[in-house]
């Protein structure tokens, strides 16, 4: 199950087994997969040292994030807040690092795939977690409506308890271990390599089917929208008429399940999901976040100065929900524009223009490009470790000329 290459150093086992625990351990906690991230980094660099120097020119777009990186720590120069900033910049290591460290470590096929398998344990393991939370919380409302026979208001209260407990199973309420949006990220990730090729076993629909019910009950609209674009994309890519027919009538059923859910079309109370932003916070935040980025387009507020610019001017147009939960910019290219400026943006936008080009090849490559664009297009993933790692690890394995990752596991070949 771990890594094994007899032609592999130690340091490269001991780097890819850390890589593999910390991605099981990532839909689990925040501080949990840190150390075994830390190590892995220590041994890339100490492979780096070890590796002949075969610098492959097609790789060179991997060194954008590095300049983010630096570009990042420039920004410290005209920011007040030094404390948040230099907190992000600590937080931001690995887009400096895991980089620079996969120029020289080749990866293989089963590698990678045991990447993702890892991650996928770690999914299954993190949906049973927060289920069986999720459940003796509903179940402990319930008993403590148990009615008095001689009430009826008792007996209203005891059935509309019930209601009461269904909301510990959506958004996160349900998803108390990481943030909804990052484990929607990893479970779409995941969908995109089980979505490709046939379902052979029942384990593998068994697991299918756990992930698309742990995606449903987080209900992230952003990652609906994804998996809706990523199945009528496998469902034009199917030769045969009538099969291709039959799913679409599938997809639509689906759809119909998917947004019959509580936390789509109905009207919430922020408090009431744990302060899951709606999306009516959610376009107030960009609407503040143009205004302030308009205001300094050149060269930003810094890493430390931009959110306390932004959560400023929702205090300033009234929106009291955002100003109070301190929302960012949940956008990472409206994040990034604020804290960097227009060398930042540009950066950024030219990672996912190369990515785009080079994932352009088949649908099923492009689908995960959309996954990772569209969830930085909904949520500024570059602000936290959890999206901040992931990012840096699965990005330059992308970005690679001859990527296993985009070029055989992604295409199943």
């Amino acid at each position: 199950m771990f890594y094994r290459d007899e032609n592999s150093s130690l340091v490269l086992h001991i780097f890819w087994n850390s890589l593999f625990i910390g991605f099981f351990l990532l839909p689990l906690d925040i501080n949990l997969p840190t150390p075994f991230f830390m190590l892995s980094i220590v041994l890339g660099i100490v492979n780096i040292f070890q590796s002949p120097r075969n610098f492959i020119s097609d790789n060179r777009p991997l060194l954008l994030f590095p300049l983010y990186f630096v570009v990042m720590c420039l920004s410290l120069i005209y920011t007040d807040n030094l404390s948040d900033g230099w907190a992000l910049i600590q937080r931001s290591l690995t887009l400096l690092l895991f980089p620079v460290i996969f120029l020289f470590v080749k990866e293989d096929v089963l590698t990678v795939r045991k990447l993702f398998s890892f991650l996928l344990m770690g999914l299954v393991v993190s949906f049973y977690i927060n289920f069986a939370w999720a459940a003796n919380d509903a179940w402990l409302v319930v008993k403590n409506s148990t009615p008095d026979e001689s009430s009826l208001r008792q007996v209203q209260l005891f059935f509309s308890s019930f209601h009461d407990g269904w909301d510990y199973f959506m958004g996160s309420q349900f998803s108390r271990l990481i943030s909804p949006s990052y484990v929607s990220l990893y479970i779409l990730l995941v969908l995109s390599y089980y979505l490709k090729k046939p379902l052979e076993t029942g384990l593998q629909f068994f697991i299918l089917i756990v992930l698309f019910l742990y995606l449903f009950l987080l209900a992230s609209r952003a990652a609906y929208l994804i998996l809706a674009i990523m199945s009528l994309m496998l469902i034009f890519n199917i030769s045969d008429t009538g099969k291709r027919y039959t799913m679409f009538i599938v997809f639509i059923l689906g759809l119909i399940v998917f947004l019959k859910h509580p936390r789509i079309f109905e009207s919430t109370n922020p408090g009431e999901y744990n302060a899951t932003i709606t999306e009516k916070a959610r376009l107030k935040v960009w609407d503040s976040g143009l205004e302030v980025v308009l205001s300094q387009p050149l060269f930003g507020y810094g890493v430390g100065d931009a959110n306390d610019v932004l959560i400023e001017k929702y205090k300033e147009l009234g929106y009291q929900e955002n100003y109070e939960n301190r929302y960012n910019a949940h956008n990472q290219f409206l994040q990034t524009w604020m804290q960097m400026g227009i060398p930042g943006l540009a950066i950024m936008i030219s990672i996912f223009v190369i990515l785009a080009s080079r994932m352009r090849r088949s649908s099923n490559e492009f689908s995960v490009f959309l996954i990772l664009f569209i969830s930085l297009f909904f949520e500024s993933m570059l602000v936290r470790f959890n999206g901040i790692v992931f990012l840096s690890i699965i990005i330059p394995l992308l970005l690679k000329k001859r990527s296993i990752l985009s070029s055989r596991i992604i295409r199943n070949e």
